[in-house]
């Protein structure tokens, strides 16, 4: 299991951080590992994006004397990219993060999700007692028992139309101050449109109906987020995300006992990481 360098995911704008791999099942899983301290952030990326995503967020975290673990999931960034869609489920990703949980024997977590981030990252509390805090950025939890919203539909058949989705205009699109270079890095480690099965999977996997695969557990993570949940929250929100904004992130609020008045990033969009000096100056 050798580190997987290439010319295509080094050298990358604002990226310094060494690559760090685990093997689960049959696929090799990238991560980065910064900081030491007794708090953890474990950062948890959506879709088209990877942990490139968090390069403006990890300092800040480290420099409060913490550590800072920030996986790719099979499928994106520097992890292994299986090209078979049906490899990718809900469960798939949920049980790897699970699993990285107990890998890294990670304490007193900060959950720090957006997008699919959270679709996933939600739905851990309730039996990982290691999270202590949440750091939520425009995302949702898939309970299937509401209408997906016109802006997702809309994305979903979107991406289906476009199975070589363009990561790097899409960014550039989303997020209009990043770099020609720095759009460019969420292009970088796709070489063609077979490496993006994952990429292209996240979308199909959002519950819609009640009986969906992974509805059922996260109507469960509401349940305990809403009742149960005694950590510290910090809500962020971009403003100008169509899919995931403010509407569907004062529900979410709701959703979360004890979740303070969210900060509202004016500009931000989606991406709200690429925000990030903005949303943690905001940050206690």
């Amino acid at each position: 299991m050798g580190p997987f360098y290439n010319s295509r995911v080094t050298g990358l704008p604002g990226f310094p951080f060494a690559p760090h791999y685990l093997a689960w099942r049959d696929w090799r899983v990238h991560y980065l590992d910064e900081g030491k301290g007794a708090r953890t952030f474990l950062c948890l990326h959506g879709e088209p994006t990877w942990s490139y995503l968090y390069r403006r967020m990890i300092p800040r975290f480290v420099a409060s004397g913490a550590r800072v673990v920030a996986p790719d999931f099979v499928g994106f960034g520097r992890s292994d990219k299986p090209q078979d869609e049906r490899v990718y489920t809900f469960d798939f990703h949920r049980q790897l993060l699970l699993w990285i949980v107990q890998k890294l024997a990670l304490k007193n977590i900060t959950l720090v999700v957006q997008d699919w981030g959270g679709l996933l990252g939600l739905t851990l509390p309730m039996e990982v007692p290691e999270i202590t805090g949440l750091f939520v950025m425009n995302t949702t939890l898939g309970t299937g028992d509401a209408p997906l919203s016109e802006g997702f539909i809309a994305w979903r058949a979107y991406v289906a139309r476009n199975p070589a989705l363009a990561c790097h205009k899409l960014m550039a699109r989303a997020c209009p101050h990043l770099s020609e270079a720095e759009a460019a890095a969420y292009e970088a480690p796709y070489p063609d449109a077979a490496s993006k099965a994952g990429v292209r999977r996240f979308p199909q996997l959002v519950p819609e109906r009640a009986d969906d695969a992974g509805a059922a557990i996260s109507r469960k993570a509401r349940d305990f987020l809403q009742t149960a949940w005694k950590g510290e929250t910090f809500m962020a929100v971009g403003a100008k995300d169509p899919v995931l904004g403010p509407p569907v992130m004062k529900v979410l609020r709701l959703w979360i006992r004890g979740c303070p008045e969210p900060v509202v990033i004016e500009n931000g969009g989606h991406f709200l990481q690429e925000w990030g000096d903005e949303v943690l100056e905001r940050w206690k």
